[in-house]
């Protein structure tokens, strides 16, 4: 049985209410929840969240709230493994076995089924633990610099100075949308970045942190005009 679950919990800090907050036309995680829905990938679509008003809205859009996130796993610290665990393991309670499970964050408009899908078959068929999006740094990360307390300017590694930008290996990073994991990998913890994951590469201009107000901004920004691109932008 392939699970999605979509972590939303009603404690944002820094956007206020950033999980139903309305984007482009939509509370945010309804984006999410439709898409989740086109991939056809699921048996079950799960938002976990310890807010009443947020499992409304997730009802509204078509998932299910069969339980209530428990106060533990609703910290400004908890990760998302224990979160995902705990579905899983109220599916089993339930007599019900996940084998796939994929963590789709609920601040992730930029998703396409399409990703979900590609994600589910190269797990599917490789023997990896994972398959997650990630997104290829804008510039190398071997010529970074820092602002020391000094208001100076110090490389994190001197020797790449010299060497030319296209000379230096591409780097990437967790696009921070989804994770299609096992349900063993995810109950032992395994770990999400490492050999044992397979990677689903997206293109930069559909990766976006949403944590800031100017994130939010941005996001706002790409999203109309890539749905704008697309032809089918609906608000």
């Amino acid at each position: 049985m392939k699970l999605a679950v979509i972590p939303a919990r009603g404690g944002s800090k820094r956007i206020p209410r950033k999980n139903i907050k309305n984007f482009c036309g939509k509370p945010m995680i309804a984006w999410s929840i439709e898409v989740a829905l086109a991939s056809g990938c699921f048996e079950h679509i799960v938002v976990s969240t310890d807010d009443d008003y947020i499992a409304e809205v997730a009802r509204e859009y078509g998932a299910s709230v069969p339980f209530t996130r428990p106060d533990e796993l609703s910290g400004d610290y908890i990760g998302t493994t224990p979160v995902v665990n705990h579905a899983i393991q109220w599916f089993i309670a339930q007599g019900i076995h996940p084998t796939h499970i994929c963590c789709l964050y609920a601040t992730a408009p930029f998703v396409f089924a399409e990703d979900i899908q590609r994600g589910y078959e190269l797990l599917k068929s490789s023997d990896c633990d994972f398959a997650l999006s990630v997104a290829s740094y804008g510039f190398p990360i071997q010529r970074a610099v820092r602002i020391t307390k000094d208001e100076r300017l110090e490389m994190f590694s001197n020797e790449n100075f010299n060497t030319r930008s296209q000379d230096l290996e591409e780097a990437f990073h967790d696009a921070g949308q989804f994770y299609w994991g096992r349900a063993e990998a995810w109950l032992q913890g395994k770990m999400i970045f490492g050999s044992s994951s397979v990677p689903i590469r997206l293109p930069r201009h559909r990766v976006q942190d949403i944590d800031t107000p100017e994130d939010w901004l941005r996001a706002e920004w790409l999203f109309r005009a890539m749905k704008a691109q697309l032809g089918n932008m609906s608000e």
